[in-house]
């Protein structure tokens, strides 16, 4: 067993937990734990239902604030990171998505390695372990030859003013040709990461006019109508400025010493582009825990919600909708999720643990996570229950196809396993 676990029996921490306002294990105060169990293939399953973590307990630092479809928060992952893990340990998430589960660990003073078949996920996360001071981002942009009476390829005259519009092709022309020429650096990534996470959204904080969340980007035929039915033309927008703004509001508090901490365990860090099922790059047993969340069958299109960003940063959509896993049915899903585990098994070290999360669908009558069970325990992981944190009602409550408004609740459903 790895870090705390050592110390502690996990089913009984668990089992024990209260919920008080601030870090630690072992709280005592707030609900106590409703534990039942679950019937899976014949085997009686531990269930244990708490408010395991909240927003008041731990803010998430504000570098976690890049939208993107179907993320979690950063508690979930600081969660089991704190209770499985010591300082120094590699923390892996498969399906990295914006990167919460590395950004969280290497915030822990863990090692990390980050993977996704969507190569959007490697341009939200990495920069964040390499954080250029506000200055150099202030004197990059006003480096970048924005150019006027640009136009993109594709019509975007519904999204953005004529001047807007000209200065994100302009940067836009001036990142591509930075990466084309190998002499793209930390503060140009960084500076593609925060521009990509502005494209669109519903404030002036964005490039756009009022349009969808930012973690969506609507076909241009929607945003037209949005328009119409809004009687709202795109106003200007400054580019660069809106990227400096959000560049300090992502860095603000930062206790001192952060960048320099995240910056050594980015160079160790591994970002890797691919198929969870093959993962070669990374070495046998050589990771402590593994916090990740999947794709839940079809629920979220990645690819149409990120078309924009895929545009802004020269990746084909098409492509990025075909590589990845969006399974219609159960059956299917569940074939690809049995190979991920058997690599999980691979790159697991003797001791270490997995934290998969999944969620209810089909209007709550489809659990995952008695589907996840069968999956580890074949892969030869010990399944140790299924951890259920229910939530106050927040405004992302229906995300995942998680029906649970008229109870006022939230939940996530985490099936923990280790590897003997």
């Amino acid at each position: 067993m790895t870090g705390y676990s050592e110390l502690i029996d996990v089913a009984k921490y668990l089992r024990n937990f209260t919920l008080i306002e601030q870090d630690g294990l072992f709280a005592q105060a707030g609900q106590k734990t409703v534990t039942d169990t679950v019937s899976i293939d014949g085997r009686d399953v531990p269930r244990f239902i708490n408010e395991y973590w909240t927003a008041r307990q731990r803010q998430s630092a504000p570098l976690h604030e890049i939208s993107y479809r179907a993320c979690f928060k950063g508690q979930l992952p600081r969660f089991f990171i704190d209770l499985l893990t010591k300082p120094g340990d590699t923390v892996y998430d498969p399906f990295s998505g914006r990167g919460t589960t590395v950004v969280e660990a290497a915030l822990a003073g863990r090692r990390v390695i980050a993977n996704d078949i969507n190569p959007l996920s490697r341009i939200l996360a990495r920069p964040r372990l390499f954080i250029p001071s506000s200055n150099q981002v202030r004197s990059r942009l006003a480096a970048i030859p924005f150019a006027h009476g640009l136009k993109a390829e594709l019509d975007l005259s519904m999204f953005y003013h004529p001047d807007t519009e000209a200065e994100v092709v302009s940067l836009r022309n001036y990142l591509l040709e930075r990466r084309a020429s190998g002499g793209e650096d930390d503060v140009d990534e960084w500076i593609r990461m925060v521009a990509t996470n502005r494209l669109t959204g519903h404030s002036p904080g964005f490039f756009s006019v009022y349009t969808l969340p930012p973690n969506q980007a609507t076909s241009p035929e929607r945003q037209l109508k949005i328009n119409q039915q809004r009687n709202q033309t795109p106003p200007y927008r400054h580019v660069s400025a809106i990227i400096q703004r959000k560049s300090d509001q992502l860095v603000r508090g930062l206790p001192p010493g952060t960048r320099e901490s995240l910056t050594a365990i980015g160079d160790t860090a591994l970002f890797l582009t691919g198929d969870a099922r093959t993962t070669p790059a990374i070495a046998d047993g050589q990771v402590a825990l593994t916090v990740t969340s999947p794709p839940f069958l079809n629920i979220v299109q990645y690819a149409a919600d990120n078309w924009l960003r895929c545009w802004f940063n020269g990746i084909d959509a098409e492509v990025v909708a075909r590589t990845i896993t969006m399974s219609t049915t159960v059956n299917a899903w569940s074939k690809v999720m049995r190979a991920v585990f058997l690599e999980l098994a691979r790159v697991t070290a003797p001791g270490g643990w997995v934290a998969f999360e999944v969620g209810e669908v089909g209007k709550s009558k489809v659990k995952l996570d008695e589907h996840v069970v069968p999956m580890g325990t074949s892969a030869g992981f010990v399944c140790h229950g299924i951890v259920i944190n229910l939530q106050e009602f927040t405004k992302t409550s229906n995300i995942w196809g998680v029906v649970n408004n008229a109870r006022g609740t939230n939940t996530n459903r985490i099936v923990l396993f280790q590897k003997q």
